[in-house]
């Protein structure tokens, strides 16, 4: 006699990225991990399901998604970014055809959800809304198609991600979020749009107890802090939370490094670097955009503009933290010297990790509505910075825009530049002695990777030995430091060599 089985099965499934700058798939392979990050959004979902739920999850950057995975499920959840577009497309087709039902929520329907009508449940918005409403209604066997809000919930209710469901060994780097929102408002971003302009913060225990799930799961790596601007309360930040995480360090010994994402203007607070540096942060990615002011001015990001844009940088240097750097090209009032001046800022500041992108127009955006307005709309962004597309007609000649954007990228991330880059960085750059560095087993395999790659193998690699020799007769103490950069190099040297190949087909 068969018995109904009446617990639902929910398999989650983060999609994969492109080969990108971001992915650092190249460099990945060095250290034996399959991904640099884990699918925070969806194991945030995971732990709101009913816990009688059986949940498996299935992340396609680290693993293979295979049909019996879809069949064995009731309903499919699938969360992305609209990088994962083409690779979303794949697994809902694949679902419609085994004929698993369609859960979907993230930025990328979020922003564009009329292009996903064909999906079976749209949980929009942000999860602590939208997720317990279509939960709900499931249970009353009357789940909507579409579930919205204009509401922003409060954070301090969001639970402790299911780290459970993930192999945390093949992730180069762990994940929590602190905040959401920003308090800027630059017209290329969606992040106001997607978490709204007033910073919205967890407090200090429900933070710790995010970092002490990942301590106890045995993670000893480094830990992606992911908000959008990690800087937007400073207040609270050094008054509660950054006091906190200084102390938990203390007594856990120092067992992750952090970085994170800020505004220009962390440079302009002392006591925030410190704080910082002193709970082990040791690197944050800027969004620099670019060094013409009148371009600064037109996408109004005021936070950059009238300022020694490199002096800062150095500053959060000097302090113990390396800058990642985001720019952009094709501005309305980008000169026709903007590449050269493009390249000239990133030599100069030391950002090794420059990631330079064209300008497109997120759907919902200042800039999409203004582009729209003028008619110079051309269909959606991939939000891809390595494929050369653009989502609208630019002031610029599109083939003087597209040659500079390739003279840019090319010669950042040529070996004699990029070396000479790290070589920079590494002269200003002034780490926390406060943790030691103590090497692993997988950093000296990595290292010996990087000698028979990077040192033997490659075109440049007289540029390799160039770097190692000059880093232990001058800055010993960050040769670790210097190889991982090694490293990240080659990883954007692939994307770029693919990036070329794709523009001479």
């Amino acid at each position: 006699m068969c018995t109904r089985r009446t617990t639902i099965r929910a398999l989650l499934v983060y999609p994969q990225y492109p080969d990108t700058f971001w992915s650092f798939k190249h460099a990945l392979k060095f250290i034996s991990k399959k991904a640099a990050f884990p699918p925070l959004g969806l194991l945030t979902v995971a732990a709101m399901l009913p816990k009688e739920w059986d949940r498996k999850l299935v992340d396609m950057n680290a693993g293979s998604l295979s049909d019996s995975d879809i069949a064995w499920a009731d309903y499919v959840f699938i969360s992305a970014m609209a990088v994962q577009r083409a690779s979303t497309l794949s697994v809902i087709d694949r679902c419609k055809a085994l004929g698993t039902r369609v859960v979907a929520g993230g930025p990328l329907f979020t922003m564009d959800h009329q292009a996903f009508d064909h999906v079976d449940h749209l949980v929009l918005n942000e999860a602590e809304i939208t997720l317990p409403r279509f939960l709900k209604d499931l249970e009353q066997g009357t789940p909507q198609h579409i579930y919205t809000t204009d509401q922003w919930p409060d954070i301090e209710t969001s639970p402790v991600p299911a780290w459970e469901l993930v192999d945390v060994r093949k992730y180069s780097s762990m994940s929590v979020q602190y905040s959401r929102g920003c308090p800027y408002d630059c017209e290329f971003c969606d992040i106001t749009v997607l978490n709204g302009r007033t910073p919205r913060t967890k407090n200090k225990y429900q933070l710790l107890r995010e970092l002490d799930a990942l301590y106890d799961r045995g993670c000893r790596s480094s830990v992606f802090i992911v908000d959008d601007n990690f800087i937007g309360n400073k207040k609270k930040l050094k008054a509660e939370i950054l006091p906190a995480m200084i102390e938990w360090m203390k007594q856990k010994g120092y067992p992750f490094t952090l970085f994170t994402e800020a505004s220009i203007n962390l440079s302009d607070d002392d006591e925030l670097m410190r704080l910082m540096v002193e709970a082990n942060f040791n690197m944050v990615f800027v969004g620099i955009e670019t060094p013409n002011e009148e371009s600064l001015a037109e996408c109004g990001k005021y936070q950059n503009r009238n300022r020694d844009l490199v002096a800062s940088v150095k500053k959060l240097q000097n302090c113990g933290l390396q800058v990642q750097g985001g720019f952009i090209l094709g501005f309305d009032h980008d000169p026709h010297t903007i590449f050269e001046s493009q390249i000239n800022f990133i030599q100069r500041s030391g950002i090794v990790t420059a990631m330079v992108g064209l300008l497109n127009a997120p759907p919902g955006t200042k800039l999409y509505q203004r582009l729209k307005g003028e008619h110079r709309l051309l269909g959606e962004a991939s939000c891809d910075n390595t494929d050369c597309s653009i989502n609208f007609v630019p002031r610029m000649n599109y083939d003087t825009l597209i040659k500079g954007y390739q003279r840019v990228v090319s010669t950042i991330y040529s070996p004699k530049q990029y070396y000479e880059r790290v070589k920079t960085f590494l002269a200003e750059y002034k780490p926390s002695p406060k943790k030691a560095f103590r090497p692993e087993f997988g950093h000296v395999i990595a290292f010996f990777r990087s000698v028979w790659v990077l040192g033997l193998k490659e075109k440049g690699r007289r540029y390799y030995w160039r770097l190692l020799a000059w880093t232990l007769l001058r800055r010993r103490h960050a040769f670790p430091v210097s190889v991982n950069l090694a490293i990240c190099g080659f990883h954007f040297r692939k994307v770029m060599e693919s990036y070329t190949k794709r523009l001479a087909i």
